[in-house]
């Protein structure tokens, strides 16, 4: 189901509790959402529907992925960049990592590790910031 975007700083401040096998359908949601903005977004967290749980989408080229509990392992290359935000105006100043391994959980909730560079990289840091209550 596409969800309307959440623009309100209190709950895209908050921390996101854990994702258990009872968020799939959100997890799904997520994806169905991010495709439906896809002219405008490549990325996506929960509590950019109103749902403060660790949950990322993201669209890696032609697939998207959602990606329920996931956390950065390694990290390499910092740089400075500007991003945008569905949920936001304007531009915002981040650091962020050139090449990255990030662990999930996947929607049949299997274990998986993902190394990922450039672009990519850059989406998975800034959602994964999302799900910290981080807002760049």
């Amino acid at each position: 189901m596409i969800k309307p975007i959440c623009r309100n700083l209190q709950i895209l401040s908050q921390k996101a509790r854990p994702a258990g096998k009872q968020d799939i359908p959100l997890a799904k949601d997520l994806l169905e959402t991010l495709a439906a903005h896809s002219a405008d977004c490549v990325g996506m967290a929960a509590n950019m529907i109103g749902a403060p749980v660790n949950i990322i989408a993201v669209s890696l080229g032609p697939v998207s992925v959602a990606m329920l509990n996931p956390r950065l392992i390694a990290k390499k290359t910092p740089y400075q960049t500007k991003e945008g935000c569905l949920s936001l105006v304007g531009q915002r100043p981040a650091t962020r990592y050139q090449q990255i391994v990030v662990e999930y959980q996947d929607l049949n909730w299997q274990p998986q590790s993902l190394s990922l560079t450039g672009f990519a990289a850059e989406t998975v840091q800034h959602e994964i910031d999302h799900c910290n209550g981080i807002i760049i």
